[in-house]
């Protein structure tokens, strides 16, 4: 199956940008942080009554459900437009859209891990239900929308669990310290500096630790939070107001805390690398929005990566899991049918009421001007009437329903052609 399906009644639409087409200078931009997530909502419902965004490092990406895709589309573009202030122009290279069965597709092949730029991260299937229950929260999704997304994380599953996509995956955290690794050599006589203890923090530090550095100082703009990943990892942690003098100590400083502004800006490492004298220092930034100001690049010493740095990395992992990225392409072939096949057979669900209708108010009808004729009937007699009457039914309609539930139609025209046929009068 493929192409793009014609679809009657609710049509899927995705309006968004992804790490693919757009630079992380515009991506963090449109980037919607959790803390955001549900006033982000509560202002999509000003342009469509259901949605749900994906928002994470790579890709901040809209899903709607509606009769009409281009007013939907439009409405999408404006919110986007709108929540981030860039133009319409700028905003026209970046933002794509698509439809219908290539919508839902997307979304698939998304929660399976194969539109990551670290092909088979885990950490995709996660933000899928995590968007889900944050749209479920801010009461956005409809029945169509959440079976489309609950479709999307039982396919990344099962992706997962029948080919090797994810295994020894690499991961943005995996390739971050990769990266500093190039530069600084054997990370175990190397001290890290980490700011930000959120989820993607974490997963860094454990990372770390595992290759066996020799020490990890963790803050935070939360101590508390800070204390609890050092004390996983034994590790220190320490007040964000003690943060220049760590980044004097460190050998690498991994940047991810998720706000909306510099946290490292050029003045102040450039004060750092004046205390250091000449020893050099690797910045990893995988923040987006990004934590750490351009110019720490230019600094002399200073090594700086950001998220779209992980590109090449990124190329020779796909290319090494072509075989597995086949396998999970006849994963998702299958998981498509299924659902595509679901979502026709709710495109007829009017069509097969009215006619059931139809068919029901005829025979009660039929059967009570027949009764009036005969002469009393038992109980038994009645029943055995009403059980052949409804048994015609049913015959006469069982393959006209059974085409219109498993698709066994080609869009609008036939829907239409079933009303006209059965004159539905406008129920279709």
């Amino acid at each position: 199956m493929g192409g793009n399906i014609e679809l009657t009644g609710l049509q899927v639409c995705l309006v968004g940008m992804n790490y693919s087409t757009t630079p992380v200078s515009v991506r963090e931009r449109l980037s919607i942080p959790r803390y955001q997530m549900q006033e982000a909502l509560a202002s999509l419902r000003n342009y469509v009554p259901h949605g749900v965004i994906l928002a994470t490092c790579n890709r901040t990406e809209i899903y709607a459900v509606d009769e009409d895709n281009q007013s939907v589309e439009q409405a999408m573009r404006k919110f986007l437009k709108d929540w981030s202030g860039i133009s319409e122009e700028e905003l026209a290279p970046y933002v794509h859209s698509s439809f219908n069965y290539l919508a839902m597709r997307h979304l698939s092949e998304t929660a399976a891990g194969l539109c990551s730029m670290i092909v088979g991260e885990w950490e995709i299937l996660g933000q899928v239900r995590q968007a889900l229950e944050d749209a479920e929260q801010a009461q956005m999704v409809n029945l169509p929308l959440r079976n489309l997304f609950q479709h999307a994380i039982r396919t990344g599953r099962r992706v997962r669990d029948n080919t090797d996509i994810s295994k020894n995956a690499l991961s943005v955290s995996s390739v971050a310290v990769d990266l500093a690794t190039k530069i600084t050599g054997d990370i175990r006589h190397c001290r890290v500096l980490l700011i930000g203890a959120g989820e993607a923090g974490k997963l860094v530090a454990r990372t770390f630790f595992q290759r066996g550095v020799s020490q990890i100082t963790v803050t935070s703009r939360s101590l508390e939070s800070a204390k609890e990943l050092a004390l996983v990892l034994g590790g220190n942690a320490v007040n964000i107001s003690e943060m220049q003098s760590e980044m004097e100590a460190a050998d690498i400083i991994i940047t991810c805390t998720g706000a909306p502004h510099f946290v490292v800006n050029h003045e102040l490492v450039e004060k750092v690398m004046r205390s250091r004298a000449g020893r050099p220092l690797v910045v990893v930034d995988i923040a987006v929005p990004r934590d750490v100001e351009l110019g720490v690049g230019q600094i002399e010493g200073v090594s700086l990566y950001d998220i779209d740095d992980f590109t090449q990395v990124s190329k020779i992992n796909r290319k090494a899991r072509e075989k597995e990225i086949a396998m999970a392409m006849q994963v998702v072939d299958d998981e498509m049918e299924r659902f595509v096949a679901w979502w026709q057979a709710l495109e007829a669900k009017p069509a097969i009421s009215a006619l059931m209708q139809m068919a029901e108010d005829i025979r009660q009808r039929q059967l009570s001007m027949t009764l009036k004729k005969l002469p009393p009937l038992s109980q038994e007699e009645l029943d055995s009437l009403e059980a052949m009457t409804k048994a015609i039914v049913n015959k006469i309609l069982h393959n006209p329903i059974q085409c219109l539930k498993h698709g066994g139609y080609r869009g609008k025209d036939f829907l239409q052609t079933v009303g006209e046929l059965f004159d539905l009068d406008g129920q279709v």
